[in-house]
């Protein structure tokens, strides 16, 4: 069927865009991919990432890093760092260096008490043992960043510049995203030792782009390197949904709390896309999709949505979605983290036992989606 201009009343589909759709959404069709199921019995799991050796590493909320091996989950932790697990809060995003195992870094990003009752985040370096294959801490970049039982942010990914980046929320402090000095609403950008690079947006300062509530996913464009980040919209009190997705630009301020989906204002950044007033997706994890019959897609998985959700960006303007699909939607739950594996394979981790969702009696899992 040849591809038509649409009009899409927001309100009906509870999908909303900063800007118009150019053409239909993907067709309807057959599953591009099989689906397994590779470890089980997980304790909400937040993150992954993947070693040259095969091993896949996985970090649990209440603290343990998980090896998954040869398709098996190892009984032993890598490791067990101390943290403060509960509401949102605990250990969260890992990212491995870049020339593992050269560098035997891995990066992990936690919430820790500091007294009975203040929260606070830190990211930390750890090394793994070349003979025992377990870890150790190596060093702390960055403490003593406010903390919540919610809103935390937690992903941490290596850019294809070499640095790392950190989600960083606003710590139910919804002030701290404007406040310049404060790294609370943020995103975060440093070397890895932790330093601040040269060309950061601001001189001296870990900060990236601002104004965010609570981003939680980060992916990079194939070819572009252009950068893109999940973000949950208000809930509660500040009223619902509109669900992000940002493009993200150095030095940018995208809103929070002073606009919200497509509203504008000068000097801030409205977003790509976002869920609409009916809709929440609760986004978390990103990532692109480089080969196969999805290349050139970005997915993000929704933890109240329960879905895996893709979408193909405008080519010409990184400003702008073309296409967007459901799927998956309610058939394993809450979704946490979505990886695109070495392998050419995504991989899913499910997060219902976090307290919020309705855990099935293999929970959490590890789940592998095959390309056809």
């Amino acid at each position: 069927m040849a591809k038509r201009p649409l009009i899409i009343i927001c309100t009906l589909l509870g999908l909303c865009l900063s800007c118009a759709w150019h053409e239909e959404g993907f067709p309807a069709q057959a599953p591009d991919f099989s689906i397994d199921v590779l470890a089980r019995g997980l304790q909400a799991p937040w993150a992954i990432d993947f070693a040259p050796d095969g091993r896949m590493f996985i970090t649990e909320r209440p603290g343990r890093i998980r090896i998954v091996k040869d398709g098996r989950l190892q009984a032993e932790p890598w490791m067990t760092l101390e943290v403060a697990a509960g509401g949102e809060a605990g250990l969260l995003g890992l990212a491995l260096d870049p020339q593992f195992p050269a560098n035997p870094f891995l990066y992990v990003a936690y919430t820790y008490r500091t007294s009975r009752e203040r929260l606070e985040n830190r990211l930390v370096r750890l090394r793994e043992d070349g003979k025992t294959k377990t870890g150790m801490v190596d060093k702390v970049l960055v403490e003593g960043v406010a903390g919540a039982g919610n809103h935390d942010g937690g992903r941490i990914r290596f850019g294809p510049d070499g640095m790392l980046y950190w989600t960083m929320g606003d710590a139910q402090d919804t002030a701290l995203a404007q406040n310049r000095s404060s790294l609370n609403g943020k995103i975060l950008r440093l070397t890895r030792d932790g330093n601040v690079p040269r060309d950061n947006p601001l001189p001296n300062f870990l900060v990236f782009s601002y104004g965010h509530r609570n981003p939680q996913g980060l992916a990079w464009q194939p070819g572009t390197g252009r950068l893109y980040a999940t973000e949950h919209g208000p809930s509660g009190f500040q009223g619902c949904c509109r669900d992000e997705v940002n493009f993200i630009e150095a030095g940018k301020n995208y809103g929070w709390p002073l606009i919200r989906g497509d509203e504008v204002r000068e000097g801030m950044v409205s977003p790509v896309i976002h869920s609409g007033s009916q809709e929440t997706w609760a986004p978390s994890g990103a990532a692109f999709v480089t080969g196969g019959p999805w290349s050139g897609s970005l997915v993000f998985v929704g933890l109240r949505g329960q879905a895996l959700y893709r979408l193909r960006l405008d080519p010409q303007d990184p400003r702008k979605a073309v296409q967007f699909e459901r799927l998956l939607v309610q058939q394993f739950g809450r979704l946490r983290d979505v990886a695109y594996g070495p392998d050419g394979n995504l991989y899913l981790l499910t997060s219902n036992r976090d307290g919020r969702g309705s855990p099935h009696p293999d929970d959490d899992r590890l789940i592998r989606l095959r390309f056809k």
